[in-house]
């Protein structure tokens, strides 16, 4: 039996996942972490640095040929064509302020399409995975896990929806249009960052959206909410995280949720 093109590559991922999940549960929460502001006023901590230079030599041991392109240090270019792309501590601002959503974000770029994610969330004791053709799951391990789907909502007004924050609307000129999407679902919640999406690859959630993000913030979710079923845009419509922002629903509700969002902007009459 053929064995699926990126399984030896998700099974190395999943080990870097292990090995830096136990370096970022030792420094979370610590007496001692030094945090600094960056030029974009966003935070960096050193266990931010520190993870991605683990996953960099892990990666040179492991995938040596590969390009990567992470948050926090300058692109190293590759001779193999594909890339990873990481994002060592998403939700920067709950890690240096003790709250466990944050998580290592992880994901192949192969021939311009992403392959394969990896979203690792050691304080909450969840992870998810996926690569193309392989499905998504939930679980600490392949051997742990299990297959997850999105919902089957079919109705904006039976949907949940999850955000992260509402200042990047105003800035888009649709605060409007967002807050018409929420008055249009059944129950909006701000779960924010990585766990929004995996709440929707996990059925929980039917639409999670934000107005600003990083490829870095994005890549790894996307086959995880696509594997299991759903359907990961920008706010423009385009397919995968190449738009600067993000909308991911269960797939039945896309169209829909981004007619709402359009359907008026800040500064209509």
């Amino acid at each position: 039996m053929t064995q699926p093109r990126y399984a030896d590559d998700l099974q190395v991922a999943l080990g870097i996942a292990d090995r830096v999940d136990v370096y970022t549960m030792e420094r979370f929460r610590a007496a001692d972490l030094h945090v600094e502001t960056k030029p974009d006023m966003t935070p960096v901590s050193d266990a931010d640095k520190g993870a991605e230079r683990l996953i960099r030599d892990l990666l040179r041991q492991f995938r040596s040929r590969d390009g990567v392109t992470g948050e926090e240090e300058e692109q190293q270019e590759g001779r193999s064509g594909r890339r990873w792309i990481i994002d060592p501590i998403d939700g920067t601002k709950n890690y240096v302020r003790g709250v466990p959503v944050w998580a290592t974000l992880i994901a192949l770029e192969d021939a311009g399409e992403i392959v394969l994610g990896i979203v690792s969330a050691p304080a909450l004791k969840q992870r998810w995975f996926a690569a193309k053709g392989l499905g998504a799951y939930s679980g600490r391990s392949a051997a742990s896990s299990r297959r997850i789907q999105v919902s089957k909502v079919g109705r904006i007004s039976d949907a949940s929806l999850s955000y992260s924050s509402l200042g990047g609307w105003s800035e888009r000129q649709q605060l409007r249009g967002f807050l018409r999407l929420s008055q249009n679902c059944w129950r909006t919640r701000g779960f924010g960052d990585f766990w929004s999406y995996m709440l929707v690859a996990e059925g929980a959630v039917d639409i999670a959206t934000e107005p600003e993000l990083n490829l870095y913030d994005m890549a790894a979710l996307v086959p995880i909410v696509t594997e299991a079923g759903g359907r990961f845009t920008s706010l423009e419509g385009q397919d995968g995280p190449w738009g600067g922002n993000a909308i991911a629903t269960n797939g039945f509700l896309h169209e829909g949720a981004l007619e709402i969002l359009h359907s008026v902007r800040d500064d209509d009459l």
